[in-house]
């Protein structure tokens, strides 16, 4: 018959019934059964007439629809095969066409012809085609490689005008076939096609409306298929260097896949690759220039599908942990903010390590195979991925058993070694594993090796230097056989000026050090010993009077802690009076502890003096009135033999200054202190005689009587159900 199929195409109605037809053809040649025989008379395709739908006479070839296709549909009269050659046999001859030839131009045909009738609105025949060219495709699938690009794009054009329900399902079970032998060609058409596109969006515009999304759901669901996809979503991901909509389309196709269920399961032998390719991918999205419209904030609260790149990575990265077990991961992330921290430029690490250390607690199944995924990354040339690999290698060394894949003696060097970077945020990260490591009790042999790196960081100008090694000294004490002599000595010149940092966190947590340093020498200061502790608490008990009127709460609650444990330590039986200074503010619990650390030590009285005078300049108003109180009680209880006229007539001094300070509270306790210290001056000046006159002479000093003070702070006793001095 002149024409052919293909050529009376372009003139006639392509419908169901021939492509039935010619796929039983293909059946019937590779020895598979057919379909069931129609029950009444049917009109062969060949022998349609024009007029019988006049609206599909505006089909055309692929060729011709869309210009730049790979493969073209025969022109009319070419003859490429006839339908009687598809359901007779062919006869012989020395010029037989080879039957795969043939099933293999037929097939390829039949689909780019399916895929150009799809792309037209109208279509009458478009479930039976779906279905048919589905057949067709996986039974040869593997012999389409021309021709994937122009079914994909053509199926993801047509997908969305589809109608839900069996003609959309069969639509995708078609992508689904050609992905089971063609993986990488239909995800990199689907979301990395940068050229070959007519003008006009991309296929990945498509996820706007959700037909994409359901493609991907659908690829998840077919156990045949999902890991192939998801490998190569995860290598489209990794080499996304070109326009932003294509690295956006391969992070929100992973979130797709990722979020139905059982489709984590695929990716066993390549989980944790994926997991830190996503985390990667979020540092380098947290320090990439922003457009003029995209959001600056990612809002955790929001409806609906993701908006943003970020935002898409990590609902990807939620639904890989999710899928695996990991909700208290993400449950941990949520509570501490560590997903808020992981799309910020100057908070991303901070979210690595907070992500760490949930892994560490809830799914440290894949610790090992992480932290060997992890090992080649710290030498990488990209910063950003380096970065991220050494906060992640940081954060898994809380775990011991992780720890020990290394020997002990590399993982030290790598750390020490990263001591001297010049960016302070190696350096920061290095301490960080430093104090991990010091809490392996395996690593005692290593303790001279840490602390000079520990103590040396205490003199950097970055306070995250400052705060890891602070912590990383804690943890040490923390360690049975802690060498609390060795830290005493050491921090002797180098914990007093951290006390009164100008930064609140560095404040605390260098009060909070001296306090477990405390704790753990309570034994040999007890019984007389620990010279060097000693002498550091005696010279700190200053700034940790005035600092429970610190205006940081963080530091006033730890300087309370701290004297609680010194209070322990030299059993002082001061703990009530420290507890209410610290709540209440209370004139009369000072004087009782200032009385009593007169009599204890009166030695140290004019040094006490000297460090409280310091304070008298604060810039805070709150340490300034603070300072002045503690002046006077201090002078008051003080005897006259131990102070010197030098340091009164100094503190006259200061004291008479600050009496023109702004604040009233401040200008009111500098003159009552005053006073007391011109009472004790005069007490000094009085003729020397016998002690038994002196002492019959002394007349008895006035104590100090203080306002109640405009700076307390609530206290949070209440809660408990405690009143204050006083109160009923």
């Amino acid at each position: 018959m002149a024409g052919g199929v293909w050529g009376r195409a372009r003139e006639a109605p392509v419908g169901a019934l021939t492509l039935t037809a010619l796929t039983e053809g293909i059946r019937a040649r590779q020895g598979q059964p057919q379909g069931p025989p129609s029950t009444g008379p049917q009109p062969r395709s060949w022998e349609l007439k024009p007029e019988a739908e006049p609206q599909t006479q505006a089909l055309t070839a692929p060729s011709e629809a869309e210009p730049g296709r790979g493969a073209t549909v025969p022109e009319a009269g070419s003859e490429p095969c006839s339908p009687n050659s598809a359901l007779e046999p062919a006869p012989e001859g020395p010029h037989q066409v080879p039957q795969n030839s043939w099933e293999e131009a037929v097939l390829a045909d039949l689909a780019l012809y399916t895929a150009a009738c799809l792309e037209e609105a109208g279509f009458a025949g478009t479930q039976a085609t779906a279905l048919t060219l589905s057949s067709a495709l996986e039974a040869r699938g593997e012999r389409l490689e021309d021709q994937v690009h122009a079914l994909v794009r053509g199926l993801l054009a047509q997908v969305p005008s589809l109608a839900e329900g069996r003609p959309r399902r069969a639509a995708l079970r078609v992508l689904s076939a050609l992905a089971l032998e063609h993986a990488r060609d239909v995800v990199y058409f689907t979301v990395a096609d940068p050229t070959g596109l007519p003008v006009g969006p991309h296929p990945a515009a498509q996820f706007e409306t959700g037909a994409a999304a359901e493609l991907w759901h659908s690829l998840s669901r077919n156990q045949r298929v999902n890991g192939q996809v998801l490998v190569q979503l995860l290598w489209a991901l990794k080499g996304a260097l070109g326009p932003e909509p294509q690295a956006l389309a391969a992070t929100r196709a992973l979130g797709e896949m990722l979020a139905v269920s059982g489709c984590v399961g695929a990716t066993k032998g390549f989980y944790p690759h994926l997991l830190l390719a996503l985390v990667t991918q979020l540092h380098k999205l947290a320090c990439s220039p922003r457009s003029p419209d995209m959001p600056k904030i990612w809002v955790l609260s929001h409806r609906g599908p993701p908006h943003s790149h970020a935002s898409c990575a990590v609902e990807a990265l939620k639904a890989l942990l999710t899928g695996d077990g990991g909700r208290m991961v993400v449950t941990c992330m949520e509570q501490a903010g560590g997903w808020r921290r992981l799309v910020g430029a100057h908070t991303h690490l901070e979210g690595v390590l907070l992500l760490a250390s949930a892994m560490v607690a809830h799914a440290d199944h894949h610790l090992r195979g992480l932290f060997a995924d992890l090992l080649p990354r710290l030498r990488s040339a990209d910063d950003l991925q380096r970065l991220t690999a050494m906060a992640f290698f940081t954060g898994l060394l809380q775990s011991r058993p992780t720890a020990r894949l290394l020997r002990e003696e590399v993982i030290l060097e790598r750390l020490l070694t990263w001591q001297g970077d010049p960016e302070p945020t190696v350096r920061w990260l290095g301490l960080l594993g430093l104090g991990h490591l010091a809490l392996n009790r395996r690593k005692v042999r290593h303790v001279s090796t840490l602390l000079p790196a520990l103590l040396g960081a205490l003199g950097e100008g970055d306070s995250r230097l400052v705060g890891a090694a602070l912590g990383a000294l804690r943890r040490l004490l923390l360690r049975p056989r802690a060498p609390v002599r060795l830290l005493s000595v050491e921090l002797g010149p180098r914990l007093p000026p951290l006390l009164d940092d100008t930064r609140d966190s560095i404040r605390a947590s260098a009060v909070g050090l001296l306090g477990s340093l405390v704790r753990r020498g309570r034994g040999g200061l007890r019984l007389g010993l620990r010279g060097p502790l000693r002498k550091l608490v005696l010279q700190s008990l200053v700034p940790l009077l005035l600092r429970l009127h610190d205006p940081s709460r963080d530091a006033a609650e730890s300087s309370e802690w701290t004297l609680a444990r010194c209070d322990q330590a030299f059993c002082w039986g001061l703990l009530e009076e420290m507890v209410t200074v610290a709540h209440y503010d209370s004139p009369e619990a000072l004087s009782h502890l200032c009385r009593r650390l007169v009599q204890r030590y009166p030695g140290h009285v004019p040094n006490f003096l000297s460090q409280t005078q310091g304070y008298l300049r604060s810039p805070q108003d709150p340490l300034r009135r603070a300072a002045a109180v503690l002046i006077g009680f201090l002078v008051h209880h003080a005897s006259p033999g131990y102070v010197n006229q030098d340091l009164l007539s100094s503190l006259f001094q200061d004291l008479g200054q600050l009496q023109s300070d702004p604040e009233p509270a401040v200008a009111a306790a500098a003159h009552v202190s005053a006073q007391q210290v011109a009472m004790l001056a005069r007490a000094r000046g009085r003729p020397r005689g016998p002690r038994l006159l002196r002492l019959a002479s002394r007349p008895a000093r006035p104590p100090p009587v203080f306002a109640d003070s405009p700076f307390q702070r609530p206290s949070l006793a209440g809660r408990w159900g405690c009143s204050g001095p006083g109160r009923v």
